[in-house]
């Protein structure tokens, strides 16, 4: 048999092999991808309502921000939310703690980060994703509102995708409250001084968020929203006993 004739055979061969590989891990990834929305779906649906939480990982404990979420987490669950956050450490888990310890669930939507191992222990319900995609779809149809604390790049693509998708109208509208004048003041600064100046946003593109400064503003804000829009958030009925709200702010 002629060589040279063999060797082209062969790698055809091995071409069919890798691409028939490649679709097949393609399509596993997509029956993931359904996994996850069916999980998800099957675990949030009734809980509601339910307010996110975003911010960084790397908030540390003794900070003003974490003690700041965590207050805010508790008092928006003793008003009958569900508070999402990410399960993770920093904000995450100051979302989830505070949460934990009021009347309402405590929900983490973990994924799996270098720098961040394993999910907080503050958590009633735990999912787990592999794939950003569907948790960022997950915390946008189950959230009646969002609350965005001081974070890096994560939170702003968080906070980016949500307003993205008002402003589209691929979204029904909810409150999105940035926490942190100090924090924020720069970026709306810059909004205003080079997006709506150059036409990259609408002026009522800036009416889609406010800045907020304290917990009680914040549930404030919240339930005024859906007063004005004649939403009124339904308060469920504690979900949890006494024994699950051991937690000292």
């Amino acid at each position: 048999m002629n060589q040279r004739k063999v060797i082209p055979s062969l790698r055809s061969i091995a071409d069919l092999d890798r691409a028939t590989a490649k679709k097949a891990r393609a399509s596993w990834q997509m029956f993931t991808i359904m996994a996850e929305f069916v999980e998800a779906t099957e675990y949030l649906s009734e809980i509601r309502p339910a307010v996110s939480i975003y911010g960084s990982a790397r908030t540390k404990i003794n900070t003003k921000y974490y003690k700041l979420t965590a207050t805010i987490a508790r008092k928006l669950s003793d008003a009958g939310f569900a508070v999402i956050s990410g399960g993770g450490p920093g904000i995450m888990e100051a979302a989830n703690k505070g949460a934990h310890a009021g009347k309402s669930p405590s929900v983490g939507l973990n994924i799996e980060l270098p720098h961040e191992k394993s999910g907080n222990v503050w958590q009633d319900i735990s999912l787990r994703f592999r794939h950003f995609f569907t948790r960022k779809v997950t915390f946008v149809k189950n959230s009646d509102a969002v609350i965005v604390m001081p974070g890096g790049f994560g939170t702003l693509d968080e906070l980016a995708e949500v307003l993205t998708l008002i402003q589209t109208k691929k979204s029904r509208r909810v409150p999105i409250i940035l926490v942190g004048s100090e924090f924020w003041g720069g970026l709306l600064a810059w909004f205003e001084s080079e997006l709506l100046p150059r036409k990259l946003i609408g002026e009522h593109d800036m009416d889609l968020f406010q800045v907020i400064d304290t917990p009680d503003e914040v549930l404030a804000a919240v339930l005024a929203f859906y007063e004005t829009n004649d939403r009124q958030a339904v308060v469920p009925e504690p979900t949890k006993s006494e024994d699950d709200r051991m937690f000292y702010l």
